[in-house]
């Protein structure tokens, strides 16, 4: 199955509008944003726990990323509540599990293959800037090189660009709202919570949000032509 599979390409994907598809296990159930391959494929996806359901124990052979979106998503390593953020590199192996269902943001096999940091920030690992009045704030989670994860909050009115020439952006609206300010981008000018967008070449431009938005953001990672290597580097 190949969804938004060429990684240089714009994409805009309202994820709560679509339908959720079964996976090989019962009471996991997925919506998929971007695909490039069969059962075992690079993807991200929104993914659902029912409560009391179960993952078998797999590999991760070019890694795993994930942000615990709803509950508290558990392995045999701990516990995940809303608002972690875990890299799982390539090799590493779990049994995951969700006692009472979960809502997760997933990204699976885009991994550097040399990669071996393992990255788990829970939400009190992390706190916003105190004292922080900046229209746009940044909450670091990850960096390696050019590339980064960070979660952002904007203010209501803040204006500004999350998109960059150097290796695109990619980012999941949590909360809120915003709205693309650029030409001929008119199907894209009312983004809610649960809108996910994948810019290589910064064409959103700039955005605004009238209500202020929370949002999850990687930048740095993405190819700028359709043939590069679609991990990260």
């Amino acid at each position: 199955m190949n969804l938004h599979a060429d990684r240089s390409q714009l994409a805009v994907v309202r994820s709560h509008e679509l339908p959720w598809l079964p996976s090989p296990l019962a009471g996991v159930d997925r919506r998929p944003l971007e695909r490039l391959g069969g059962e075992v494929a690079l993807a991200t996806s929104i993914v659902r726990y029912a409560p009391g359901s179960h993952f078998s124990r797999h590999r991760h052979d070019l890694g795993e990323e994930f942000l615990v979106l709803e509950g508290t998503f558990s392995d045999e390593h701990g516990d995940y509540p809303a608002g972690s953020y875990v890299r799982n590199p390539p090799g590493s192996e779990h049994s995951p599990f969700s006692r009472d269902g979960c809502l997760l943001f997933v990204k699976l096999r885009q991994m550097a293959p040399a990669d071996r940091e393992l990255v788990c920030v829970r939400p009190s690992g992390k706190s916003w800037p105190e004292g922080d009045l900046e229209p746009i704030s940044r909450r670091p989670l990850w960096a390696r090189a050019d590339i980064r994860v960070d979660l952002e909050r904007w203010s209501a009115g803040a204006t500004g660009t999350i998109g960059s020439s150097g290796g695109g952006a990619e980012w999941l609206l949590l909360e809120g709202s915003l709205g693309a300010t650029s030409d001929g981008l008119a199907s894209h000018q009312s983004m809610t919570a649960g809108t996910w967008v994948r810019d290589p070449q910064a064409q959103l431009g700039a955005l605004t949000s009238a209500t202020g938005a929370l949002l999850w953001v990687k930048r740095g990672h993405l190819p700028e032509e359709g043939g590069a290597p679609p991990i990260e580097t």
